[in-house]
């Protein structure tokens, strides 16, 4: 049976609670002190499918490099993907680079105000259009991500179906329309995803401190739809290094691999090159990592291979570099090929910050 329109009484209550609870308990993250729609599109593609803690310092710095939509409009490509590394989904950092080249050049640096010309852009959907429209301009859209689904289908006493469902996906966007607030939309989206992010969590919820808790039909987890198992994959990587006598380049390098364009993974980033064969004698081996990316766990056997070696133990790729080490971070590196040359201290200090956040990112 279809549930029954709720009554705008209690519709009113329902935001009353959850935007005082919302103004008591917000996080202070920085992207809230911020009310500039380029920095909230910014930190919107950002928090797509990354962890706050790792955003919050990331953010910082892209925006002290690009603090305007113009300055990172006239950035080379690879020096936004540079600041990128760690964040992973590089497609993110692409598309919000290519967009903002086309605001600057066909819309006068204007980023557009309403969530229906938003969406127009490249990289921008129905979520993120959603988010900067309400928060930065106010318009009453409902913002609806992982955070809002859960606690909407928890309030209504709905198990969360698949991604195909559309039905379910229909009537979680259509209550979401009907609850946001039309006088703060955006205070009231940030506070629905910030009751799924900090109380109404996937497991063990924190019902007692629950500000809408009196109307939830479920008080507690619901059911849901199991996730994918991860897999597991070995590969291998060399660790080829050479001393560098060039004029004003004394030093070591490294040599390091772009991966080809036609890469639907992270082309264009910069990676250490691949060893033939995934066993590595233990003689051989420099060292062990564990690295995640998307649904597979991937364990990393690193080997040390001499200049002369190099074409006999790796496989042929993309364009291969001899880099400094004192350049090297700030290339646009894979999560991986940072961790393994983190690892190996050979990233200078100037990159210790970014190299904390990517280890902070991809460490299981």
């Amino acid at each position: 049976m279809p549930r029954r329109p709720r009554e705008p009484a209690e519709t009113e209550q329902l935001r009353l609670h959850l935007l005082a609870w919302y103004a008591l308990n917000r996080r202070d993250l920085p992207w809230r002190r911020n009310p500039d729609p380029y920095a909230i599109w910014v930190s919107e593609i950002m928090l797509q499918q990354t962890r706050v803690a790792v955003v919050v310092d990331r953010y910082q710095t892209f925006l002290a490099r690009f603090p305007t939509l113009a300055s990172l409009a006239e950035a080379p490509e690879q020096e936004v993907l540079a600041l990128w590394s760690g964040l992973g989904y590089y497609r993110r950092a692409r598309m919000l680079h290519k967009a903002a080249q086309f605001v600057a050049s066909q819309l006068d640096g204007k980023l557009p105000a309403t969530s229906e010309l938003l969406r127009t852009l490249p990289g921008i959907g129905a979520y993120t259009a959603a988010a900067i429209a309400s928060i930065a301009h106010g318009e009453p859209v409902a913002v609806v991500d992982g955070n809002v689904e859960r606690v909407l289908c928890r309030l209504e006493g709905w198990s969360a179906g698949g991604r195909s469902d559309a039905a379910l996906k229909h009537k979680i966007e259509s209550l979401a329309a009907q609850l946001v607030d039309p006088a703060h939309p955006g205070d009231f989206n940030q506070a629905l995803m910030e009751l799924g992010a900090t109380v109404c969590l996937p497991r063990n919820p924190q019902c007692l401190v629950c500000p809408l808790v009196d109307g939830c039909k479920t008080q507690g987890e619901h059911k849901t739809e199991a996730r994918p198992r991860m897999q597991s994959r070995e590969v291998a990587h060399a660790l080829c290094l050479r001393s560098s006598h060039r004029p004003n380049r004394s030093g070591t390098e490294v040599l390091l691999e772009q991966r080809p364009a036609t890469q639907t993974v992270m082309p264009g980033l910069w990676e250490l090159p691949a060893l033939k064969h995934a066993t590595v004698p233990a003689k051989d081996l420099e060292m062990t990592v564990r690295h995640a990316i998307m649904q597979v766990n991937y364990y990393v056997r690193v080997r040390a291979v001499r200049r002369e070696d190099e074409e006999a133990l790796t496989v042929a790729g993309g364009e291969r570099r001899w880099v400094p080490l004192s350049d090297a971070g700030a290339m646009a590196l894979t999560g991986l090929a940072r961790k393994i040359l983190t690892r190996a201290h050979l990233l200078t200090d100037t990159s210790r910050e970014a190299i904390a956040h990517d280890l902070k990112a991809n460490v299981l």
